[in-house]
Formats: structure tokens, C-alpha cells, sequence
């Protein structure tokens, strides 16, 4: 689907867009964001026991379009005017056909996205994440699901697109950790199909 990722990517589609946004405009999307969504603290299912993301989150998209993960039903907000004209530039550009988005603020580099796969059933068997990155460079790392010493890293910066299709969600597993010297905040939206279940 892409062209090759890094030589230690097997199985999967993976491709990095620097400076995707121009950084003017990821600026100002940046601060509208901050100041317009109606950030949430996610409860989620981990171990057994229900906690709070340690991250707030937003999720944003056509009404049919409910996704469920980590135990718990998200029931999308509707598309904000900027967002859906950021949807409608990544279709144009042929990047995927998306009918919601996941916004995840991370306040500092104590907020963090612990390994796991983008593969709910209403995603479909080889989904297509478009994830754009605002605000500090934060690392993004990928380990193989039956080897996770087989690693590999992006340093995703101000503006940066990562596309993620193919069968990466089956073969890899994805993480945002915590960078202790980092006091910035990071905005990611994750662009994403959902196929309603019946």
C-alpha cells in the first residue's frame, strides 16, 4: 500500500509524512483544539479492573460511527468544522477513506499510550489508521506481536502524518511511552473507518 517502512517492518504498511501539516496551520489547529474540544478522561477496561486513561481523549465522527475498545462504547461527537475539512484533504489526497477520528491530548510526557493494536472488530480485517501528530515531538514505537524484541521507532514531530494499513494492526503492536523531559503537550488524531455492527 505504502512505499517500505524501515527494513525491520515486516508484514506491515507503515509510512511517515513529516511536516505533513505546514506549521502555520498546525499551529493554529493546535491551539483551537486545546481551547474548543470537549476533552474527556476515557475510562477503560485494564486487567480486569476499570481506570482512567492517562490521557484525555475526544472521539469525533459520522453518527453511525461507534467504536468500542478497551471495554467501553465511545458515541462520536459530530465533526467540528476543521476537522472535517482535515478528513476531506486526506481523502482528496487519495490517503484513505475515513468516517471518524480519535483526539488524544497528552498534557506532558507523563501522558502516555501503553502497547497495543488497533484491530476491534469494527475496524475490519486490514484497517487504515491516519494518525497526525501536534505540539512535541513525542517517540512512537512498533513491536512485532510473535517477537516483541523486533522493534522499531518514529520520532513524530509537529505536523508529521503516520499511515499505518495493510496488516500491521495483525503483525504489530503500537506505543506512546512516557518521556520524562518532555513538558510540552502533544495533540494526536488517529483517522479511522468504523463499519457499524449490526
Amino acid at each position: 500500500m505504502f512505499p517500505p517502512g524501515p527494513d525491520d517492518l515486516n508484514d506491515a504498511d507503515v509510512r511517515h509524512l513529516p511536516g505533513w501539516l505546514p506549521g502555520g496551520q498546525a499551529d493554529v489547529l493546535h491551539q483551537v483544539l486545546q481551547a474548543e474540544i470537549s476533552w474527556e478522561t476515557h475510562r477503560i477496561r485494564m486487567f480486569g479492573n476499570w481506570v482512567d486513561s492517562p490521557r484525555l481523549s475526544c472521539w469525533i465522527g459520522d453518527p453511525q460511527a461507534r467504536y468500542r475498545y478497551s471495554g467501553a462504547e465511545f458515541v462520536p461527537h459530530p465533526w467540528p468544522p476543521r476537522l472535517s475539512a482535515l478528513r476531506d484533504r486526506l481523502q482528496a489526497e487519495g490517503l484513505g477513506r475515513f468516517n471518524s477520528v480519535l483526539l488524544n491530548r497528552y498534557r506532558g510526557g507523563g501522558d502516555y499510550m501503553g502497547w497495543h493494536s488497533d484491530d476491534e472488530p469494527e475496524l475490519g480485517p486490514a484497517p487504515l489508521i491516519a494518525s497526525l501528530s501536534l505540539g512535541a515531538a513525542r517517540r512512537f514505537l512498533l513491536r512485532r506481536r510473535d517477537d516483541t524484541t523486533r522493534k522499531a521507532e518514529f520520532l513524530l514531530g509537529h505536523g508529521d502524518l503516520l499511515l499505518m494499513g495493510g496488516t500491521t494492526q495483525r503483525h504489530y503492536q503500537h506505543a506512546l511511552p512516557k518521556m520524562a523531559r518532555v513538558q510540552d503537550e502533544r495533540i494526536n488524531l488517529t483517522f479511522r473507518w468504523i463499519t457499524p455492527r449490526t
